[in-house]
């Protein structure tokens, strides 16, 4: 579900993962019609490894 909002409001996908200082300049990146590919491709990077940053913390038992 993140990953899609990541395609369609990259700034709200910073939001939700607990980023909100990426989620403005993100906001203010995605503002600009040549901004929102770069936005999109840095939100889903961004959620990719919130992810893997939650496996690796189970794994570990914290």
């Amino acid at each position: 579900m993140r990953l899609l909002i990541a395609i369609l409001l990259p700034w709200l996908a910073f939001f939700t993962i607990g980023r909100p200082i990426s989620g403005i300049v993100c906001l203010i990146l995605q503002l600009t019609l040549i901004g929102w590919l770069p936005g999109a491709i840095w939100a889903a990077y961004a959620v990719s490894q919130y992810h893997t940053d939650q496996k690796i913390q189970r794994a570990l038992g914290r």
